[in-house]
């Protein structure tokens, strides 16, 4: 598999650790009554099936964090970009 790194270029997918789904929303408080946000944030993920949004480090080139879109049957690579972009484009839309 080869993942468009935004700042290498196209590189094979041994350079990156994948670290998960980047589509999880962070609690935004600390508050005690917040905890069962907080279990559900740190333990709980999705196994989807299609096209999924996960962090990736490229730990062999550039060491930047990115959003690698690809699809989890068929292992295509959609694209990807720096986590900084996504976060943007994320808080944009809400």
């Amino acid at each position: 598999m080869l993942i468009p790194c935004p700042h290498c270029g196209t590189r094979p997918v041994e350079e990156f650790t994948f670290l998960g789904d980047a589509s999880v929303t962070r609690p935004t408080t600390n508050d005690p009554s917040s905890m069962e946000q907080w279990f559900d944030y740190v333990y709980l993920r999705n196994n989807p099936r299609g096209r999924f949004e996960e962090f990736a480090h490229h730990s062999g080139g550039c060491r930047a964090w990115l959003v690698v879109t690809r699809n989890t049957e068929t292992h295509e690579v959609y694209g990807a970009v720096t986590a900084r972009d996504h976060a943007r484009a994320k808080g944009a839309k809400a």
